[in-house]
């Protein structure tokens, strides 16, 4: 699939990247070898593999799931600009 110059244009658009008109046509190649690269990926036969997040096999790190207080809130008040009585203090917003 070939990317062209107004293609590129409207991505970069909705990526909110700005690109020089002169920048365009390079940037249409690139993205036209990134999905031919995916063309090629979709003829690799994956039927009978499992999906996998990484090379190694292992399990991640598990906790109990356990409610637990905090009791940090000193320590979290102690970063607010004004704290009353435990909350943080904030300006009145409603008149």
């Amino acid at each position: 699939m070939a990317i062209d110059i107004d293609t590129a244009r409207k991505v970069a658009k909705l990526a909110r990247i700005r690109v020089e008109d002169s920048d365009l046509p390079a940037l249409a190649a690139k993205l036209s070898g990134i999905l031919g690269f995916m063309e090629q990926l979709n003829e690799v036969d994956v039927t009978g593999v499992e999906p996998m997040t990484s090379v190694t096999p292992m399990r991640l790190k598990r906790r109990a799931d356990v409610v637990t207080d905090g009791n940090q809130q000193a320590a979290v008040l102690k970063n607010a600009p004004d704290a009353r009585e435990g909350f943080f203090a904030v300006p009145k917003v409603v008149e």
